[in-house]
């Protein structure tokens, strides 16, 4: 091989540097620069997209919450508005069965106003009034307390005094001074009674 051939075969130092091919290179450096900058962004953009949500959460609970208490305080106001209904008409139902006695006793007292009036036909005419009114209270679940002759109960029965009676055992009721009540079992008003303390002890003759 002749030195013109050698020379002609050696590569230039230009022919070298263009075929080394920068563009090769070029793509890695630009794809880590991209993952880097996207990786850069996803970090910058999660903590911002947790507060967000976390906000529209928190906002979510807010407007629940406040609804809960809106229905709450209607229910409250409902409650007391009823309460109050039931408390005022409770015994509208009484009322009602009761004024056919009332009526019952106008008429009584009408009677007795007239001229002439005849006193029996009026204490006949109030008696029926009255046990009209004790049947009609009957019926919604009073009951009468008249403990004559009964053993004295106090949890019923209220004593107002002792005295001796000699038909009537020691311990037993004598006489009602005032009618007990008692409302469906609960007791509204004790019945006063006199309790018998047995016979009168017979008197010790004087010396």
């Amino acid at each position: 091989m002749t030195a013109e051939s050698a020379e002609n075969t050696t590569p230039s130092p230009e022919t070298s540097t263009a075929s080394a091919s920068p563009e090769v290179a070029a793509p890695e450096a630009t794809t880590t620069e991209t993952q880097a900058a996207a990786e850069s962004g996803a970090t910058a953009s999660g903590p911002e997209s947790d507060l967000a949500a976390a906000r529209r959460q928190a906002a979510e609970s807010q407007e629940r919450y406040l609804r809960t208490l809106a229905d709450f305080d209607n229910f409250r106001r409902r409650t007391v508005r009823e309460k109050e209904e039931l408390r005022q008409y409770a015994a509208s139902k009484v009322l009602e069965d009761l004024l056919p006695a009332l009526d019952n006793l106008a008429l009584g007292l009408a009677a007795a106003s007239a001229p002439n009036a005849d006193l029996k036909s009026l204490v006949g005419g109030m008696t029926m009034v009255s046990d009209q009114l004790v049947s009609t209270l009957a019926n919604h679940g009073l009951k009468q307390i008249n403990p004559v002759g009964e053993p004295f109960d106090p949890n019923f029965h209220e004593a107002l005094t002792h005295q001796p009676d000699a038909t009537i055992p020691e311990g037993h009721v004598v006489q009602v001074i005032r009618t007990g009540y008692i409302l469906n079992g609960r007791l509204l008003r004790a019945a006063a009674v006199l309790v018998s303390s047995g016979p009168a002890a017979a008197e010790t003759p004087a010396s």
